[in-house]
């Protein structure tokens, strides 16, 4: 019977267009919950599971998306620009893997174009497809920085991004308002000094 009853939650998923979610997940969602204490029977808590898988499969959904065709539509009418193009305050949200605790800040990319430039946008569509992944603040940085460096061969690219992390805000030393930083400098930004100097200015650090 209760085989048939999760079919019928199955199908009742579908025609609501909502894609099912493995039972072994379920399960695995409902052994958390017992492990914290509470009751996964309890009425509340009932359609968690599903509500959980879900949300974990939004947050994860970069690892579907390879970063780099964002960037494969280029433009090289520029007009003659060469210099500084820069795009801050990108706000994100990514998932720790070390505890799967949320990282939340913000991100500044910046490249210094050699023939070709992408739209604007693109910038923060490789950032989005990297930080919905299990990471670390580092290797976020240092990815997104390769995947301009590589797509465009630019002349430089610098990435600096602050962020707060839940594993710090909220369980152990539990220090909320502090923030991490971290920055990766390619190409004519990491080699001359005025040039590291100027766009980390402009990117306020």
């Amino acid at each position: 019977m209760a085989h048939d009853h999760l079919h019928d939650e199955d199908d009742d998923d579908l025609a609501r267009g909502k894609e099912p979610v493995p039972h072994d997940v379920q399960e695995a969602i409902r052994t958390l919950i017992r492990w914290s204490g509470d009751d996964p029977a309890r009425e509340g808590l009932l359609d968690t599971p599903k509500r959980v898988a879900r949300a974990w499969k939004e947050y994860c959904q970069g690892y579907g998306e390879d970063p780099s065709a964002h960037l494969a539509r280029q433009f090289e009418e520029v007009g003659g620009y060469n210099e500084l193009v820069l795009l801050k305050d990108i706000p994100f949200q990514s998932h720790c893997e070390h505890h799967m605790a949320p990282i939340v800040g913000k991100a500044a990319i910046a490249y210094l174009p050699r023939h070709k430039v992408v739209g604007i946008s693109k910038l923060a569509r490789v950032l989005h497809a990297y930080a919905r992944r299990l990471q670390i603040q580092e290797r976020l940085t240092s990815e997104v920085a390769q995947c301009i460096w590589d797509a465009l061969k630019p002349h430089g690219v610098a990435v600096v991004i602050e962020a707060q992390h839940g594993c710090m805000t909220g369980r152990g030393v539990r220090t909320p308002g502090v923030g991490m930083v971290t920055s990766r400098l390619i190409g004519t930004f990491l080699e001359d000094n005025r040039s590291r100097k100027e766009v980390l200015s402009l990117m306020g650090y």
